[in-house]
């Protein structure tokens, strides 16, 4: 009780120290607005930067995917001899295809086919460009043709 009496027992301040005081206990509006500036400028700076790093990185992604379903066809033909066929596909990789005999999989680790880094389904097109089969990625956009992260990655 005596330190609220104490407190309310002290002189006044005069107009010329409350000034004082709020200066140096805080921030003014305009150095807030000059702080806010600055960051808005580092980010829009910065920004594009990091969101075209993680763009590159799923296409990177997709690039490494498709490789390693290639590396899967490559042990399926060793095992049966041939490639799937377009209505097999690369289910043939996870299930044993009742036309195979020799099949020695499941070549794959995981127990459902990978999507692209985008959450679209891989493409497999029989027969390939110059080879017995591709792999495509459609992109970002899931339709064919497009250009950067919405161009389609096919396999090599």
């Amino acid at each position: 009780m005596t330190e609220l009496m104490s407190f309310w027992a002290r002189p006044r301040r005069r107009s010329g120290d409350a000034k004082k005081r709020d200066r140096e206990g805080g921030f003014t509006l305009v150095e807030l607005l000059v702080v806010l500036v600055i960051l808005s400028l580092i980010m829009g700076l910065v920004g594009p930067r990091v969101l075209g790093y993680l763009s590159d990185a799923r296409v990177r992604s997709a690039r490494l995917q498709i490789d390693s379903l290639v590396a899967a066809l490559d042990l399926f033909y060793l095992d049966a001899g041939r490639y799937p066929s377009q209505s097999e596909g690369l289910s043939v990789l996870i299930k044993r295809p009742p036309s195979v005999d020799n099949w020695n999989g499941p070549y794959l680790k995981q127990t459902a086919l990978p999507s692209d880094p985008w959450g679209h389904p891989y493409e497999y097109r029989v027969p390939g460009k110059g080879s017995p089969f591709a792999i495509v990625s459609l992109g970002a956009d899931g339709r064919e043709g497009g250009s950067d992260d919405a161009g389609d990655i096919v396999s090599r």
